[in-house]
């Protein structure tokens, strides 16, 4: 019967990891990762080790907590909360730098003896080349991690009123980290296709496409700090 129990606990992990993966926040980080790489391997890694990095920081929030039984106190998830909405703001803030430079720029030349400045525009080259994908895998883990710090309050709450024991409530976290590599990947999967697709239109669709992206996560940044920090109701 025990082990009945906690094998349905287990499935209600992975299943609410798999959810998890869906928070909104979640999704408007690794759109402004996926509109910069628009191909469907860098996509996957890009899910993929965004899972990974928000489950190592679970995990070892839940170490640290299953172990001293010590519960996270309410100052420090907000903290956690409003910087994960300064984290959207700096990811989209920077796609929308970047498709500035990338898209226009200044020239200086003479004209009837006369200097002149334009506002030029260069679209990006078909043969345009990037860094290997292996050497940027650190910044959606590091973007993961950060998701699971903010993330771990209301988790160990979860682990601590359901589990007995640290070995059971660490199993827990690992198979709803699973769930969210999982769902995660899934998600960068599937994100990546209106990336690939506008692509192909052309270069309009394809600035379009990560400017709303860009404007989303920033958009989205900038509401959750309202939520948590300006507005009553947040606190």
């Amino acid at each position: 019967m025990f082990e009945a129990n906690l094998l349905t606990f287990l499935s209600v992990g992975f299943l609410l990891g798999l959810r998890h993966a869906l928070d909104a926040d979640h999704l408007a980080a690794v759109s402004t990762v996926l509109a910069e790489r628009p191909s469907m391997r860098a996509s996957g890694l890009v899910g993929f080790w965004w899972g990974v990095g928000h489950t190592l920081t679970l995990m070892l929030v839940g170490a640290v907590v299953l172990v001293s039984g010590v519960h996270i106190p309410e100052p420090f998830a907000l903290v956690a909360e409003s910087g994960v909405g300064v984290l959207l703001v700096v990811l989209g803030g920077t796609l929308a730098l970047k498709l500035f430079r990338e898209r226009w720029h200044l020239h200086r030349h003479v004209h009837d003896g006369e200097p002149h400045v334009h506002l030029h525009s260069h679209h990006r080259r078909e043969d345009h080349a990037h860094p290997h994908w292996a050497r940027q895998s650190l910044r959606p883990l590091l973007i993961g991690m950060a998701h699971g710090v903010a993330g771990s309050a209301a988790l160990m709450l979860v682990i601590v009123s359901n589990t007995s024991g640290i070995g059971q409530g660490l199993l827990y976290i690992a198979v709803f980290g699973c769930g969210s590599i999982a769902g995660m990947l899934v998600i960068g999967l599937t994100l990546s296709v209106p990336v690939i697709y506008s692509r192909v239109l052309g270069q309009r669709a394809f600035f379009a496409v990560q400017g709303v992206a860009s404007l989303g996560s920033v958009g989205l940044g900038l509401w959750m700090l309202y939520r948590l920090i300006l507005s009553p109701d947040g606190l």
